[in-house]
């Protein structure tokens, strides 16, 4: 018996009224191309409308080169056909228009008015899984009129969400390169030496004159797994796109958005700090003269006598000390003053943008000196970000200064900072700075994921297999573009290491169905010499009922951390060659035997036969 990978959960109740609709109050049933409308006109009229007949949503091809996809925007669908109806205004202005203002009355009056999806029937993958080549993401089942009115709909809310997902979920796995421990954070790094006697005291750090001799070598210590934060709002495809994609890239893997509002909304963790022209408003150290600080409680708790909650502690004399003990006289003064007004306001998440003017000569070792003066009022600072110059070169040097400073005044907390870098970053520059070696612990990644700059569009298609029982296939001389007909049951095989091995499509009155530890032949849907044999350890049921009619909605919703964590179980799961950036392996989709010779006879029946004279 196979397993079924679908959603669980308690039907929505059946009223209207109580299913959400759409996070966008654009996504109503006139989101959609008026070809979609005049067929259905054309349907109603030829009384063709409540034909049985059964659609499947899927993508040709794998966006960005890659080797799999991941279906995101099933909950929004779901919400969309929950709440369709058309409203009063809607048919008003349908009737109206040039292109349908001579239709029938009653199409208006008695059919889209009283239309709903009460007969509607969708199954689908569960939201986050990988998909792959021609393996549906959704099926639906419903009267042709209705079917063909929710098909653009359907499209925009899957396409858009889908690709951007897959887009973070490539950048995560960038991030990530291929030899990153994840850790709970560093710890002191201590150069690898032959000299060195067990059980002897460990031998004092020897300063390397740049870490950036370390560029593409294997590092002498443990770092910390990248994270990812979508910084896109400003750059995405207006405000809709700017929402969808922090809600999708936090599916894909990304830890944080900016968006504030999503934030609230979605319940995403929210990040950001400062901008240059925060750094650039402060223009001299008289500014920030009066800046106070209260010391930190735990300070006060460990048995730090000198001052009660209400004391507070002049910034500027302490970063002043440090100043001149270090001789750094020469950093920016407007930076330095911006950077205590931060801390002053932030004590307890201080990280500063500090390429505003010098990274490495003033940036840096501000930072680092209203760190020190923070640090003694027992508050511990957070990072740096970088958003110009070489990142590679530029996190090695922040990351060698802070272990230097660490060594030096004894201070733990240089070993943990982030050192977040932003800047135009995409997969190819993920890559290309795993290759030079680097120290960022965090990537801001904004317009090339938003924007999806690898590849604007996914391709989604939504096609008619089956009308009243009968399977249809669509031709062309694009041998990509050709339909496999009929309602098809889709699964997933997994072999003795534990992960997939392919995707099989089997007719739905087939009596043969995979099963576990049983041999089974799986075809080429249109090149015959291929074919493979699998004996599956495991056989996993892609598609699961998800709203059904008038019951509407039947499954649960899972949450954005839910399913965010079903992706990285995948990813952890799935063959590294899927996973290559370069000359990825390809992932088989397969069908069934009899799905191969039904497809391949009608492919006959329906291609006419060319006469030559």
């Amino acid at each position: 018996m196979s397993e079924t990978s679908g959603l669980s959960g308690l039907a929505a109740d059946s009223n209207l009224n109580s299913t959400p609709g759409p996070v966008n109050n654009l996504v109503t049933p006139l989101l959609t191309d008026l070809y979609q409308i005049t067929m259905a006109y054309a349907y109603w009229k030829t009384n063709q409308h409540n034909k049985r007949a059964h659609f499947e949503l899927f993508f040709r091809k794998n966006p960005f080169g890659g080797s799999y996809t991941l279906f995101a925007g099933l909950d929004e669908v779901l919400k969309f056909l929950a709440n369709f109806r058309f409203k009063a205004d809607d048919i008003r202005f349908l009737r109206n228009t040039p292109q349908l203002c001579h239709c029938e009355p009653a199409f208006f009056d008695d059919y889209l008015a009283n239309l709903d999806c009460s007969e509607v029937v969708v199954h689908a993958m569960k939201e986050g899984s990988m998909a792959f080549p021609r393996v549906p993401l959704i099926t639906v089942t419903a009267p042709l009129g209705i079917g063909n009115l929710i098909e653009t709909t359907l499209l925009t809310l899957v396409n858009y969400p889908s690709l951007v997902a897959t887009n973070a979920c490539r950048m995560v796995v960038a991030a990530r390169g291929q030899f990153w421990e994840e850790t709970a954070g560093s710890n002191p790094p201590l150069a690898k030496s032959s000299e060195e006697v067990p059980g002897s005291p460990p031998r004092k750090n020897k300063f390397r004159t740049s870490m950036q001799l370390a560029e593409g070598g294997p590092s002498d210590f443990t770092r910390r797994k990248p994270k990812c934060v979508e910084f896109g709002l400003r750059r995405a495809q207006g405000p809709d796109g700017g929402f969808s994609a922090s809600k999708y890239s936090h599916v894909g893997g990304f830890h944080a958005t900016s968006n504030v509002l999503a934030g609230k909304l979605l319940h995403l963790p929210i990040a950001g700090t400062h901008a240059h022209s925060f750094v650039m408003s402060y223009t001299s150290l008289s500014l920030v003269e009066n800046a106070k600080l209260k010391r930190c409680k735990q300070v006060q708790a460990d048995g730090d006598k000198s001052g009660d909650d209400e004391d507070e502690i002049m910034l500027y004399p302490v970063v002043m000390k440090y100043r001149e003990e270090l001789g750094w006289t020469d950093t920016n003064d407007g930076e330095i003053a911006a950077f205590m007004a931060y801390a002053a306001s932030f004590p307890n998440a201080f990280l500063c943008l500090i390429d505003t003017y010098d990274t490495l000569h003033s940036g840096l070792r501000n930072f680092i000196l209203v760190s020190l003066a923070l640090n003694d009022l027992g508050y511990t600072p957070r990072g740096v970000r970088l958003d110009s110059g070489d990142l590679s070169y530029l996190s090695l040097e922040c990351e060698y200064v802070f272990h230097e400073m660490a060594d030096r005044f004894q201070r733990s907390f240089f070993y943990d900072l982030e050192i977040v870098a932003s800047n135009d970053i995409n997969e190819s520059v993920l890559h290309s700075l795993n290759k030079q070696g680097h120290a960022i612990t965090m990537f801001g990644i904004g317009t090339n994921l938003v924007t999806c700059q690898g590849q604007p569009a996914l391709g989604c298609v939504y096609k008619l297999v089956e009308i009243d029982g009968e399977p249809r296939i669509k031709l062309s001389d694009d041998m990509e573009k050709v339909l496999i007909p009929g309602r098809k049951v889709a699964y997933r095989l997994f072999g003795e290491a534990g992960w997939p091995l392919l995707d099989l499509l089997v007719g739905r009155n087939e009596t043969e169905q995979p099963t576990a530890g049983e041999r089974v032949l799986c075809r080429h849907p249109f090149i015959e010499q291929k074919r493979v044999a699998v004996i599956p350890k495991r056989v996993v049921k892609l598609h699961s009922l998800v709203f059904d009619g008038k019951n509407k909605i039947v499954a649960s919703l899972p949450r954005l951390t839910e399913t965010r964590q079903f992706v990285n179980d995948q990813v952890n799961h799935t063959r590294a060659d899927l996973l290559r950036y370069i000359n990825p392996g390809e992932y088989k989709v397969s069908v069934s035997e009899k799905t191969f010779r039904f497809l391949h006879n009608l492919w006959q029946t329906e291609t006419p036969v060319r006469e030559l004279r």
